[in-house]
């Protein structure tokens, strides 16, 4: 099962650099996508790949935020949103569910824009905690694709020393992903089967930060233990650009 998650800043935005030609030849099964930026009814049948079951999560205020999946098997269900008004509205998280396996695309709030922003994000980081840890309790799998906002270690964002007091790098919020790849039991399918540095999926579009490679690894799949065992291979796709993202394209023997 090949899954490819990406914040698109901006679905339409992302249509015209070619990110739905390229996905035709990528034989994926789900594509999770985050930051829509549009509502249902602002898309085109262009949108909506006849081999794909799509479906949408919008926020209520136009042009932001937003997150949709796209799944070549029917789901059996899908659950919109994580029951919190706050996170809803904005259109932060949509799952699809099969019988022993739920693939969820979430868009965590970004703190970087002030600090009612950040203080958010906390409110954000302790509601979902709970969530997380019943999830792990059901007789199910699951894949949390998306941007999460936060570069784990060191390893994930070039100049790390420089960021330790911004927004997605705060010593909080790596403690809070500590708490979810650690005693949580969460897994980064990422990092499991890549360890170098240098391996980013976010550029600042100042400067030259996507030449020099400055970058911040703030995407992942995150998983349940279950499936650690199940990751065939991991890509970052940086051979074509559709948005300040890359794609995260993982592979899984399911």
């Amino acid at each position: 099962m090949r899954i490819i998650t990406l914040n698109v800043n901006g679905i339409r935005s992302a249509a015209r650099k070619g990110f739905f030609d390229w996905l035709k030849c990528q034989k994926a099964d789900v594509i999770c996508i985050q930051e829509t930026k549009a509502q249902k009814n602002q898309l085109d049948a262009s949108y909506y790949p006849k081999e794909y079951h799509a479906y949408f999560f919008d926020a209520e205020k136009k042009g932001y935020s937003g997150v949709a999946v796209y799944s070549r098997i029917k789901p059996d269900s899908i659950t919109f949103g994580l029951g919190w008004k706050c996170a809803d509205t904005e259109g932060r998280y949509l799952q699809i569910n099969f019988p022993k396996l739920s693939i969820a695309s979430l868009y965590m709030p970004s703190g970087s824009s002030g600090v009612l922003r950040q203080e958010y994000k906390f409110q954000f980081l302790n509601y979902y905690l709970p969530i997380l840890k019943k999830q792990l309790q059901q007789n199910s799998d699951f894949i949390i694709c998306g941007d999460w906002n936060i570069a784990h270690k060191a390893i994930d964002l070039k100049n790390w020393r420089n960021n330790q007091k911004n927004s997605g790098f705060l010593p909080e919020e790596r403690a809070w992903l500590d708490q979810v790849l650690g005693p949580v039991g969460y897994v980064d399918a990422f990092r499991e089967m890549n360890q170098q540095e240098g391996e980013y999926t976010w550029w600042s579009n100042r400067g030259r930060a996507w030449a020099n490679n400055v970058g911040w690894r703030i995407d992942y799949q995150i998983i349940t233990p279950g499936l650690k065992n199940k990751i065939n291979s991991v890509e970052i796709y940086k051979d074509q650009r559709f948005s300040d993202h890359a794609p995260l394209i993982i592979d899984y023997v399911l």
